[in-house]
Parts: structure tokens; C-alpha cells; sequence
């Protein structure tokens, strides 16, 4: 029924996107009981957590704030670099006051101020994984997540068989 995408933890609390339904769900981090819902009004593609708000993207070249008591928008932040505006940001990762996003479609991870949206840095990976690693399903660079423990991030894709534990610098 749903398409669960952007997911992160708030306190005890779980919150979750799903991709086109425009639903959001809260949950009890200890026992995944459902505590609400709420909605939003565009896709739900990846979601970050600042000690503050929730941010989160839709596949545009916006990130959107959204207050943890009520869920709803209290910014939205374009984002873009030297060029142009920077479409397709996907999964985050609020690190060290800084947001991390994989860009849709490309070999890009990029690092973003919070506060204006500029693109402080970019890394291409498109040779992560060899040919041998390619099975006909495989697709695109599509997840990042960060090790606090570690202070690595670990990267991936759609049906990627390895996960790759990096450091970003």
C-alpha cells in the first residue's frame, strides 16, 4: 500500500516517509507501534533530523523543514553550486552541521550548508562497484547513511550486492 522511503530517528520516535502518497508515520522507536500520521504535501524521497527540525527532500532542488511536533513546513532551502540549481537530491544525512545527499540518477554525493543550500562539496563515485559486481537488476548509487560510532558513511544502490564503508573528505 505504501512506498517507504526517507526514515530517521527523532528522540524515541521513528519517523518515515513514503514516496507518493504524501503520508508520513511516526512510530515508538522501542516497539514500532504506529503513534500517527501526517501528510505533506509533495514526494517523500529522503529525511534528516538537525536536533531541531525534520529536513527533508523531494526530488526537487529543495530541502524542506518541517517542525517535530506538528510535521508541517516551516522553510524550504533551495540548493545549488556554481552553476546552477541541483535537482534529484535523494537520501540524507545530517553530519557535523552539515547535510549529506545522494543526487538521483548520478555518481554524486554532495555536502550542503543548511543554511543557504550551497554545495560546499561534491564526489563523483562511479566505480565503486567492478562489472563483475553488475547483475542486470543493478542500478544506480542510491543511499547513504552515517556511522556516528565511526564517523564513516556507508554507501550503496538499488539491488547493489556490497555496501561500501567510506570516509568523506
Amino acid at each position: 500500500e505504501y512506498f517507504g522511503e526517507g526514515i530517521t530517528i527523532v528522540g524515541n520516535k521513528i519517523v518515515q516517509l513514503t514516496w507518493r502518497t504524501n503520508i508520513g508515520f511516526v512510530y515508538d522507536k522501542k516497539t514500532f507501534k504506529k503513534l500517527r500520521e501526517f501528510s505533506y504535501g509533495t514526494e517523500g524521497w529522503g529525511l534528516t533530523f538537525d536536533g531541531k527540525d525534520l529536513i527533508m527532500s523531494d526530488g526537487s532542488e529543495n530541502l524542506f523543514y518541517l517542525d517535530t511536533l506538528n510535521y508541517s513546513v516551516i522553510k524550504k532551502v533551495q540548493v545549488y553550486d556554481n552553476h546552477s540549481p541541483i535537482t534529484k537530491i535523494n537520501e540524507l544525512e545530517y553530519v557535523d552541521g552539515y547535510i549529506y545527499a545522494n543526487i538521483y540518477t548520478t555518481n554524486f554525493i554532495v555536502k550542503i550548508d543548511p543554511k543557504t543550500g550551497k554545495v560546499m562539496e561534491r564526489w563523483d563515485m562511479p566505480d565503486l562497484l567492478t562489472e563483475s559486481d553488475k547483475l542486470p537488476e543493478t542500478d544506480v548509487l542510491n543511499g547513504i547513511a552515517y556511522n556516528k560510532d565511526t564517523k564513516h558513511f556507508l554507501i550503496t544502490g538499488k539491488y547493489w550486492p556490497k555496501m561500501f564503508d567510506m570516509i568523506l573528505k
